[in-house]
């Protein structure tokens, strides 16, 4: 039977993935763009995705769980953030917006199903939803640079 710990472990862990291939894929769109508003913000979104994962990786051993190493790539599950694939083909800023637009509203619902769970504990919960409300942030900052793109 899983205890509590895997159980908050294991949700943990699929969100850092998630967060690691988001991190990846911002930092790829960044070396893809020439636009300079698009760099800037490819390049923070990056960051932000860097430090969601060391906030992730504290609750992770919080629970004496082991946080995951790196991002899953693998075709076996889907991506909450993106189609790694589709982004990498992406050739325009417009493509690379609106692939950033479609992983961002997949996290918000992966986040959103995460804190369903009526046993995690405060400090998970409130370190998820203020990550969940960034992220909902950047998808209007995300809207306004496709208008300007």
């Amino acid at each position: 039977m899983t205890t509590y710990t895997e159980q908050v472990g294991t949700k943990l862990n699929n969100l850092l993935e998630k967060t690691y291939d988001a991190e990846k894929g911002y930092k790829k769109a960044a070396e893809n763009t020439d636009h300079g508003a698009l760099k800037t913000y490819f390049n923070k979104r990056s960051k932000e995705r860097y430090d969601f994962g060391h906030e992730l990786k504290t609750e992770i051993a919080k629970f004496g769980e082991e946080p995951e190493k790196g991002g899953s790539l693998t075709g076996t599950m889907h991506r909450a953030w993106m189609d790694t694939k589709a982004f990498f083909a992406a050739d325009d800023a417009e493509s690379m917006l609106e692939e950033s637009i479609r992983g961002e509203k997949a996290a918000v619902e992966e986040y959103e199903n995460v804190l369903k769970d009526t046993t995690l504990p405060s400090s998970t919960a409130t370190v998820l939803l203020k990550q969940m409300n960034n992220i909902k942030s950047d998808l209007n900052t995300i809207k306004f640079l496709e208008d300007i793109s």
